[in-house]
């Protein structure tokens, strides 16, 4: 079963068979604003533990109309992470952070929002869904808040705006999870979870850093990802400001990355959003820092803006030393090739059941609430699942995923609720439908994965030899009711060519986390820094196997290499390569996923290259120009080769930032006679 196969089959369930149309049409006809009894406003819906040493004689619940200054909006000008302004109570960061990503997909976003407003049909009722084992559970609030000493006590609007989605969403998932004492401290995985449905790769950037963390957030982000991350608890344990302006044990957003010319090089650049709002990173690249004040790269203008909102921009260096993990939530799981993001194909099953624990009988009973019609019976002890591993498949190739329902947590207990083996399943045609406890010996090994563990989420990412396997469940104490996903890799899923030239795999001789450097000093001599022809040979060996015209020249080389040498020596050294080796892989990223319907690169898909490469966004060329580049790049059938592409796209770029670092207003530029030839004849 597929992703979208199952979402489009779940049914929305009403939270407390409170139905929406209904209630509001009630409160329309009787003249009246709703009041939630199953939500009321006391302090048993916030928690004594959140009130803890706060005078309780101010707290009071209004609705925005009685607290705004002017009238109040649910959504003005389209959802925005700044928006969200979190309140002084709650330490529900895990959660709002999650929010963040999630406004980067409005259209997603939507579906949790809907469309609602203080205007039409306002009665004081407001209605937010959110995914639970699989359904999307429909949560339906009064729009009265906790205010106390005239002070929000968890999400409020900016006085600017006066929005109000966010502090009502809070609510909603605040009566999900039973009141606002649930969202004090959380994980930011049941977040993305809660929100999307989908299933959270975790990536720890001390273990396991990325090798390229600007590609990996823009090809996260391009696919509709959510991008998340956390720092470190102090010593305290507790939230708390660091001289750096970091929160440790604190949850952030991740909105961007960039690289950025500074100089003579190139620096690494990532985004965050903190939902405190005005706590911010003070090191390398913080607003109004140094760095950029020194930078003339032209992108500088459509990055930085010196606010205090919450969001600022680190070097990926510090990030990755002040940051412990990083979330990416998709609707299937995501892969690392050579420290890149790669999305690939997964078949999905799912099982919803619910397991009761040993009795004091001694018996376990098992009580199946829904499975696939392929699924065998699962009314029995011990639920078990099938899953077979295809041939074909690299890296990891199985992800087992259990969710559990919020009113099955017990915040007092820091263990998840159910616990799941894997086992290799020869035996399983023998038995057809479930294999006997014998099976299961203290003898027999279960298959060991990398392991995730939150509230609500126990995921184990396996790499698997082909074949059949076995999950079996069990329930530590109370009764649980869960949801089981298994995703299976298919075949082809990973990387491979598409056209009629061929991607050379990198060589399995090469485990370190560099793999561009060590491609560096194989083709060099004796390491030194890379000319023209040993560039050539690179390229071609490394990159392309096929026919003679779709290899790399000497000329195309020594052009790459003019457009490459920051020094201007004629020479790549092993800094100008790593920034010309992530420019070709994403040429070929591009090139593969534009022919890969007709097989052929043509003319006409010029424009679509500009505006799928990520290192020329913010450059556009006039149709005039589009049609000279047809002339100069293609062939007699208006063919265009990768290198011929790749050559295109990155003199494009160096072109264009040119005219920017050269001029002096933006509108032209004035060069001498030896300037002009300089330029030209070399680069």
């Amino acid at each position: 079963m597929t992703y979208h196969e199952s979402q489009s089959q779940t049914t929305i369930i009403k939270f407390k068979g409170q139905d929406f149309q209904f209630l509001r049409d009630r409160c329309l006809r009787r003249g009246q604003l709703f009041e939630d009894d199953t939500f009321p406003p006391t302090t048993a819906s916030i928690g004594t533990s959140v009130l803890q040493g706060k005078s309780l004689s101010n707290l009071e619940w209004k609705r925005p109309k009685d607290l705004s200054q002017g009238d109040p909006h649910f959504i003005l000008e389209g959802v925005s992470r700044f928006d969200i302004q979190q309140g002084v109570a709650a330490g529900d960061c895990w959660f709002l952070a999650a929010l963040g990503s999630l406004t980067q997909s409005p259209q997603h976003l939507q579906k949790i929002l809907m469309d609602q407003s203080f205007s039409y049909k306002y009665a004081g009722i407001f209605r937010f869904r959110f995914w639970q084992c699989g359904q999307w559970i429909e949560v339906v609030v009064d729009d009265r808040l906790p205010i106390r000493d005239r002070e929000y006590l968890f999400v409020h609007p900016r006085r600017d705006n006066l929005e109000f989605w966010p502090s009502l969403l809070e609510k909603a998932y605040a009566k999900l999870r039973g009141s606002y004492h649930h969202l004090h401290f959380g994980y930011l995985p049941d977040a993305l979870v809660d929100l999307t449905g989908g299933v959270v790769t975790s990536i720890d950037l001390h273990s396991t850093p990325p090798a390229d963390l600007v590609r990996m957030v823009k090809t996260a982000a391009r696919e509709g990802s959510l991008v998340t991350c956390a720092t470190p608890a102090g010593p305290s344990g507790e939230e708390m400001r660091l001289e750096n302006g970091l929160v440790s044990q604190h949850a952030y957003t991740v909105t961007g990355a960039e690289q950025i010319q500074y100089r003579r090089s190139w620096e690494n650049l990532i985004r965050l959003w903190n939902p405190w709002g005005n706590t911010e990173w003070q090191g390398r690249w913080r607003d109004g820092s140094l760095e950029w004040q020194e930078t003339q790269d032209p992108l500088k203008h459509h990055l930085h803006d010196n606010k205090e909102d919450g969001e600022f921009w680190m070097a990926c260096e510090d990030f990755q030393e002040n940051f412990s993990c990083l979330y990416i939530c998709h609707h299937v799981p995501v892969s690392m090739d050579n420290g890149n993001l790669v999305h690939e194909r997964w078949s999905q099953m799912m099982f919803k059941n619910h397991l009761i624990p040993w009795n004091p009988a001694g018996a376990r009973c098992h009580k199946s609430i829904t499975a696939p019609s392929s699924a065998a019976d699962m009314r029995q002890e011990d639920p078990q699942y099938l899953f077979s591993v295809p041939h074909s498949t690299q890296g990891i190739n199985a992800v087992v995923s259990f969710t559990i329902m919020p009113h099955n947590l017990n915040l007092q207990d820091q263990d998840f609720a159910m616990g799941f083996q894997v086992y290799r399943d020869p035996q399983f045609q023998q038995y057809r439908e479930r294999l006997p406890p014998t099976f299961f010996s203290q003898f027999r090994n279960e298959v060991k994965g990398v392991v995730s563990r939150t509230k609500c989420n126990l995921t184990k990412c396996f790499t698997l030899s082909p074949g059949p396997y076995v999950v079996k469940t069990s329930a530590h104490r109370d009764p649980v009711q869960f949801l089981a996903r298994i995703f299976v890799k298919m075949p082809g899923s990973n990387r491979k060519p598409d056209s009629n030239f061929n991607l050379r795999a990198m060589k399995a001789t090469l485990p370190e986390s560099n793999p561009q450097q060590n491609i560096f000093y194989k083709h060099t001599q004796q390491g030194k820094d890379l000319d023209a022809r040993q560039l050539q040979s690179l390229l071609n060996q490394e990159l392309v196997i096929g026919p003679r015209e779709d290899s790399f020249s000497l000329d195309e080389c020594r052009s790459i290499v003019a457009l490459m040498d920051v020094k201007v020596n004629g020479l790549l050294d092993p800094e100008e390569f790593a920034r010309l080796w992530d420019r070709v892989l994403h040429c070929q990223e591009v090139f593969q996923n534009i022919q890969k319907h007709s097989g052929v690169f043509l003319t006409s898909d010029l424009w679509k290259a500009i505006r799928e490469t990520d290192f020329l966004t913010g450059v556009s060329v006039t149709s005039q120009l589009l049609d000279l580049m047809k002339l100069r790049y293609s062939d007699s059938s208006r063919r265009i080769s990768f290198p011929s592409l790749a050559c295109f796209l990155m003199r494009l770029e160096a072109m264009a930032k040119t005219f920017r670092n050269l001029s002096k207003d933006g509108k032209g530029l004035y060069l001498t006679e030896v300037e002009w030839l300089n330029l030209v004849m070399y680069n």
